[in-house]
């Protein structure tokens, strides 16, 4: 829970741990773990309201997400665009080193100028950051209506830019944990995780009823075997939200399928690419690695989307990876078109609230029970699983829209879709892993999202042929198991 941070006559003793803070599209909040204690001292400018000094908080800076708010951008724009949301990630970076002191990752944006400004009042910081994210929204809305945007897409954008401070707590609410205390400590690893991120798996809630199919649905199902990223093909980009910009994830991806995807890929190099998928799929599914918090240097420890972004600790290769299409409880399923591009939950899902938020988490044997916003602990023998159920629903007319979300939708609770949609082909993608007893984990993310379970999510491109898809959607309308 988040409450708004509040000036007090007292000041008291902060350690501050900090963490980078390049942020997708634009917004986000930058956090740093804050341990305080009942003694007086100097800190940046805000403190918050413990008892005997035992509680944990994180400190944020809060802004509002740029890049979700668009709604329509020309392709002429759109290089401007996503060098304009890379700026305002590198500006709330910047703000944050000022704060605190930070002067590493996100490609170093606190420097010695963060290290003089530590400290520095919360109201400069925050005025001065107002002022950059302001001249570079107008530059965002000037390109687009230079390319022939004129309308209501770029109307109060520029009442974005006003970002706050806020702390959320990071103390565990129970004892289900107490296994990863040796590792993660009683307030949790800086920068996240913490105890308070894991729950046994035995003790989860149901998974959600899925409606029943009629006879006019489609009870079929479609599976594309891709690998398990064999071929070692990581890196930070995000080709559907920053196109064109190295880094634009500042977490590291796990691709299967498409071998060439980066940020620089358009339609036409994904659809000449190689692929690891055995039926000449060349579609692209990528999603953040999983990490073991062993207290061992990953390769990447000092590369972009890893320690240089604050994401540490070893990498985890899939056991399995599952990609299945699903068909609809009420009615057939459309074709999808070619270089249709889904996003499903939300990286920033901490700070966003859950709107987007579409993280599931279990364990193998207990699939019958999900996690939202909790790391599973699974019993001896049993796997990590993540699982992402895709948008369902389709416009009928867009294979993207300009904040990557509303050409797509879910089902509605009695698996309908939206007016003016369609269904199309459910993707599933399931990711199961052998973790090690005893060792806690975390997805990547955005160091200000402290690895929250939360913020987990998957990416996808299709890049099937015609042939493969039209396959695929008489197999799943015919009821058949292809």
């Amino acid at each position: 829970m988040m409450r708004q941070a509040h000036k007090r006559s007292k000041l008291r003793t902060r350690a501050v741990v900090a963490a980078a803070a390049l942020l997708l599209g634009g917004g986000g909040t930058a956090i740093v773990a804050d341990y305080a204690s009942a003694r007086g001292a100097r800190d940046a400018g805000r403190s918050t309201q413990q008892s005997a000094g035992q509680t944990a908080t994180a400190m944020t800076i809060s802004c509002p997400d740029v890049g979700d708010r668009l709604r329509d951008v020309p392709a002429a724009a759109q290089p401007d665009v996503s060098r304009g949301l890379s700026q305002l990630d590198a500006q709330v970076a910047r703000a944050y080193g000022r704060l605190t002191g930070a002067g590493h990752g996100a490609g170093g944006h606190g420097g010695a100028n963060a290290d003089a400004d530590a400290g520095a009042g919360t109201d400069t910081v925050l005025g001065d950051l107002q002022q950059q994210r302001t001249e570079t929204i107008g530059r965002i809305a000037g390109s687009m209506r230079a390319a022939g945007n004129a309308g209501s897409a770029t109307d109060g954008l520029t009442g974005l830019s006003r970002c706050t401070t806020s702390e959320v707590s990071t103390a565990a609410a129970d004892d289900s944990s107490r296994t990863l205390s040796s590792r993660l400590g009683d307030r949790g690893m800086p920068g996240g995780p913490s105890r308070a991120d894991f729950a046994d798996i035995r003790n989860a809630p149901a998974a959600k009823r899925t409606p029943a199919t009629g006879r006019a649905g489609s009870t079929g199902t479609f599976t594309t075997v891709c690998g398990r990223n064999e071929n070692g093909h990581f890196n930070p980009d995000n080709v559907i939200v920053t196109p064109g910009v190295r880094n634009g994830a500042h977490h590291m991806h796990d691709y299967v399928g498409n071998k060439s995807t980066d940020a620089f890929s358009t339609d036409a190099s994904l659809a000449a690419a190689g692929t690891t998928c055995t039926n000449g799929d060349k579609s692209t599914h990528y999603w953040p690695v999983l990490r073991v918090l062993n207290g061992k240097a990953a390769p990447d420890a000092n590369a972009p989307g890893g320690g240089h972004d604050g994401n540490m600790g070893t990498i985890l290769r899939p056991a399995s990876v599952t990609l299945q299409f699903r068909g609809s409880p009420v009615t057939k399923v459309t074709a999808m078109p070619r270089f249709l591009r889904i996003i499903t939950g939300d990286a920033k899902a901490l700070t966003n609230g859950l709107a987007n938020a579409n993280a599931s988490w279990s364990c193998t044997g207990f699939e019958n029970r999900q996690l939202k916003d909790k790391y599973p602990i699974c019993p001896n023998g049993s796997k990590v699983v993540r699982t992402f159920a895709f948008q369902n629903c389709w416009d009928g007319r867009s294979t993207d829209s300009a904040n990557h979300r509303t050409h797509v939708a879910f089902a509605r609770a009695d698996g309908s879709c939206p007016r003016g949609f369609r269904a199309i082909p459910q993707l599933v993608q399931r990711i199961a892993y052998d973790v090690p007893a005893g060792v806690p984990f975390a997805v990547d993310s955005f160091p200000e999202q402290l690895h929250k379970p939360v913020t987990d999510h998957g990416d996808f491109i299709n890049v099937m042929p015609d042939s493969l898809m039209a396959k695929a959607a008489s197999c799943i309308n015919s009821g058949r198991t292809c």
